[in-house]
Order: structure tokens, then C-alpha cells, then sequence
């Protein structure tokens, strides 16, 4: 009896984490939508409304480890709370917003408000779950559940966009933060360890500043292309501060993020497998939604529904993913994971078009779903047992971090090889009649100022407009799934190289820190 009221408690808590990530899944995705309402209500810019998104995108990836360890020594479920609180706080405040600065403000603290909530989900359920199958079981579900409300968020967003104003995606994140925060002081049990080091501060400040400066010019590159100045001061800011944390952390008798971690072959080739993946895959996803509305002329509802079967496949190869690891082992799991993710982003790269049947594009979706179940969950299952238990804020943060730096880096990077081509091969209009400088800049600028400037041209030169820049988007875009293809193989490879054939114990790297 004892023993099933514990089993039912630590349900409960793993309940509670998944609500509390679930809005920022949700977060996360939802917004996208509403850009074009919120534009026309503030008269936003472009650049505004790219800092709109980018405000909560650079706060949180930028202190997740910082939050990480601070959560580790005075409570998990404290922070947790704390995020929750502030999270509800952001999202009123974005909600009641009169301009757009005071969006961007809201955007940044929720962007706080995540950086506290995410690795304390994590952290706390390796606290609760100890026995090994049931704590990959509990990683799995807190796994899938992210994917699944990153699927369902733009549904969620165009239906209630539909029906009310634009700040009903923001009030939407109320009550689910009173559930999660009566559920945390209800049923979740306090974590923390007094043996956790003090806080790090210098390490805290220069891992904020690089991290913050990278994030920064992975921004600007999508924003203004890898020639602006400020890219490369950026860039330069962030390998200075970046080494100065790697060096302090060398030297410090209490780091923020211990470098011996990296000795552990699962905390490192799970890390740098994450990386590279998240690369891929969030480049491209950003691809896929101006694909399926500017090129199909889908709305983005039905771009959303187009995007949805991932997540059921996300989700059962995810659970799948548990069973998996356990008889072929992290390395060979991770890498069939990333094998099949490639293999979807070549076939889309060869058979997209202006138009793709959509029989092809439910093949896409499975491939790239089933792989991404297969790499996250045994990935996180690495990287947290690897780590002792007193740093397991730690491990949930670099897990979150690499995920958004890896994400960040493929958006820009992806983002500018596409743009590269599009530029490139929009660049035969110049000598048409009829397009002047003016229309010329708007037609290079992007896919979607191209079919706005073709609406005052003649028909015959306005369809030879949009012609040229939709295919010239999907030449760019194709050429961004190969190179996207290829990094997720050579993750592959590097997981084959660096994981070891037997997960190591935590305890070993316990002891070795102790040393």
C-alpha cells in the first residue's frame, strides 16, 4: 500500500513538471501567429517584430545553466515556483501591452521566467525518480510533451486569434500557471544539496555576456547577413567572453559548470550530438512554415495542420525511444534517431517544389518525427545520468541550453544560405522594365515582400514576378535541407565516436570530482 502511494505521488509530481513545461512549449510556437495582428495594431516594424520573438529566445538561452545551478544549491522547487510566478506576471503584462516596446519588455521576462522553470521540470523528476527504467519512462513523457505543445501551438494560437483579439495567447498561459503553481506547493517535494558549490558569480557573468552576445549575432546574421560590422563585433564579444569562461571556470575552486563533466563521454557526445541536431531541426522548421503559406498559399492554420502528424510521431517514438535504448544502448538509439532525421530533410530537399504532394510530405513528417523521438529522450537520459545528483540542475540546463544555441545557430545559419540563393537567383529580374530600384529591393529583400510588390505590377510582369521568387525560394530552401541533412549524419557519426558503449555510472563522475 506504502509502495503504491509512493508510486501515485511521484506521478503526481511528473503531472505537475509537464503542465509547467507545457507552456513553454506552447510559448514557444504559439506567438508566430499572432505577429501579423500585433504588426498591424502597433504599426511594428519588421525588426520589432523580430525582437518581439528573439527578446525570450535570447534571455532564456542565456541563463538556463546560470538558473541551473542556482536551483541545484537553494531549491528546485522554489525556482520553479519563482519561474511560474513570473511566467503568469509576463504574460498579463504582454497581454495589456500598448506598444511595442512594452511586448518586447513582457517577451524578455518570460523569457526569465522560462530560463527558471525549464531546468527545474527536469531536475526535480530526477530527484523523484531514482530507479533507473522508471526515470527514463519519466524523461520520455517530459520529452514528448515539449514536442507536443510546440505541435499543437499554432493550432492552438490561429484558433484563438480567430475568435478574439491577439493577447488571448498570452491570457491563455494564466490559468495553466495557477494549475502548475497549486500543483507545485500541493504535490512536489523540495530538492536541493547543501554540498552544492556557491554561487559562481564572475562565471556567471561571463557565461551571460558570451552566451547573450552569440545569441545576439545569431540574430543579426538572419537580420542584416553576415557582412554587417556589428555581427562580427558581436561574434568577437562572445569567443572573449566565452574563453574567459572557460578559462575562470578552469581555475575557480567553485565553477558554475564543472569542466571535468566533459570527461564523461555520455555528458559530452550527448551534448554535442543535441547541438548539431538541434541545428537541423530548427532550421528546418522555420523553413517549413514559409514554405507551406508562401509557396502553397496555405493559411497558417491549415500550414499548421499541414506540420501536425509530427507530433504523434514525435510522441510514439519517443515512448518507443525507452524500450530502444535499453536493448540496443544510447549510441546506437541516438544515431538510427539522427539517421532517420537526415533521411527526411534529403527527401525533402529532392522532391519539394512549388508544389509537393503531401503524401510525400506525411513521409517527411514520420521520418523526421520517429527521429527526433529516438535522439531527444535517450539523449537527455545520457546526459542527466552522467551527472551526480547535486548537480542535476546543472545537467537539465545544458540539455535545455544546447537545444536553443544549437536552434539559434541553424535558423541563421540555414536562414542565410537560403537567402544567399534566393538573392542570387531573384537577381535575373534587374534587367526587366517596369522594375524599379525600389521594387527591385523589395523583390530581394524576401519571398513574401516580392509577392506584395508583384500586387502593383502589371499581371504579366507581376506572375513572372512571383514565379522567379518562389522558385528561387525553393532553390534556397532545398540547398538548406541538404546541408541540414548532412550535419545531422555527421551527428550521427560524431555520437558513434564519442559515446561510449556502456553508459557510465554518475558515481564515477562523482568520485572523480571529489578528487
Amino acid at each position: 500500500m506504502e509502495l503504491s502511494t509512493k508510486n501515485q505521488s511521484r506521478w503526481l509530481v511528473l503531472g505537475v513538471m509537464c503542465i509547467s513545461l507545457f507552456i513553454i512549449s506552447i510559448d514557444a510556437t504559439v506567438l508566430n501567429l499572432a505577429l501579423p495582428s500585433i504588426a498591424a495594431d502597433f504599426k511594428a516594424t519588421t525588426g520589432e517584430l523580430q525582437w518581439v520573438v528573439d527578446a525570450y529566445t535570447l534571455i532564456f538561452a542565456s541563463l538556463l545553466i546560470t538558473t541551473g545551478a542556482l536551483g541545484d544549491r537553494y531549491g528546485r522547487k522554489r525556482f520553479l515556483i519563482i519561474g511560474l510566478a513570473l511566467f503568469g506576471v509576463g504574460s498579463l503584462g504582454a497581454a495589456l501591452s500598448v506598444s511595442t516596446i512594452m511586448l518586447i519588455g513582457c517577451r524578455a521576462l518570460l523569457g526569465l521566467a522560462g530560463a527558471l522553470i525549464m531546468p527545474s521540470t527536469l531536475s526535480i523528476l530526477i530527484d523523484v525518480y531514482r530507479e533507473g527504467k522508471q526515470r527514463a519512462k519519466a524523461i520520455a513523457i517530459w520529452s514528448s510533451i515539449f514536442s507536443i505543445g510546440a505541435g499543437i501551438g499554432p493550432i492552438i494560437g490561429g484558433l484563438l486569434i480567430s475568435a478574439f483579439h491577439w493577447s488571448s495567447v498570452f491570457y491563455l498561459n494564466l490559468p495553466v500557471v495557477v494549475i502548475g503553481i497549486l500543483g507545485c506547493v500541493l504535490y512536489v517535494p523540495e530538492s536541493k544539496d547543501a554540498r552544492t558549490p556557491k554561487p559562481d558569480f564572475p562565471g556567471v557573468a561571463f557565461s551571460f555576456v558570451g552566451v547573450v552576445s552569440l545569441v545576439y549575432a545569431m540574430i543579426l546574421v538572419g537580420e542584416k547577413g553576415w557582412s554587417a560590422p556589428m555581427v562580427w563585433v558581436s561574434f568577437a564579444i562572445a569567443v572573449i567572453f566565452i574563453t574567459g569562461f572557460i578559462l575562470w571556470e578552469k581555475h575557480s575552486t567553485n565553477p558554475m559548470l564543472p569542466l571535468e563533466f566533459f570527461k564523461n563521454k555520455n555528458f559530452t557526445g550527448a551534448n554535442v550530438s543535441l547541438t548539431i541536431s538541434a541545428f537541423a531541426m530548427m532550421g528546418c522548421m522555420y523553413l517549413y512554415s514559409q514554405y507551406f503559406q508562401t509557396i502553397e498559399g496555405f493559411t497558417p492554420i491549415k500550414a499548421a495542420l499541414c506540420m501536425l502528424p509530427m507530433t504523434p510521431f514525435v510522441f510514439t517514438s519517443t515512448m518507443l525511444s525507452v524500450r530502444v535504448n535499453r536493448k540496443l544502448g544510447t549510441k546506437l538509439t541516438m544515431s538510427i534517431g539522427l539517421i532517420l532525421s537526415g533521411l527526411s530533410a534529403f527527401l525533402f530537399s529532392q522532391t519539394a517544389g512549388l508544389h509537393i504532394n503531401y503524401w510525400i510530405v506525411l513521409l517527411v513528417l514520420f521520418l523526421n518525427g520517429f527521429g527526433i523521438g529516438l535522439t531527444m529522450s535517450p539523449a537527455t537520459t545520457a546526459i542527466m545520468n552522467s551527472l551526480p545528483p547535486n548537480r542535476a540542475g546543472i545537467g537539465s540546463a545544458m540539455n535545455d541550453t544546447t537545444r536553443q544555441l544549437g536552434g539559434a545557430l541553424g535558423v541563421a545559419i540555414l536562414g542565410a544560405l537560403m537567402n544567399g540563393i534566393y538573392r542570387s537567383d531573384v537577381g535575373v529580374l534587374a534587367g526587366q522594365s517596369g522594375l524599379a530600384g525600389g521594387v527591385m529591393d523589395s523583390i530581394s529583400g524576401s519571398v513574401q515582400s516580392a509577392m506584395v510588390a508583384a500586387r502593383g505590377l502589371a499581371p504579366e510582369l507581376a506572375n513572372l514576378v512571383e514565379l522567379t521568387s518562389q522558385q528561387a525560394f525553393v532553390n534556397g530552401m532545398k540547398e538548406a535541407f541538404l546541408v541540414a541533412s548532412i550535419a545531422m549524419v555527421f551527428a550521427a557519426v560524431m555520437a558513434m565516436i564519442i559515446l561510449p558503449n556502456k553508459e557510465e555510472h554518475k558515481v564515477v563522475l562523482s568520485a572523480a570530482l571529489e578528487e
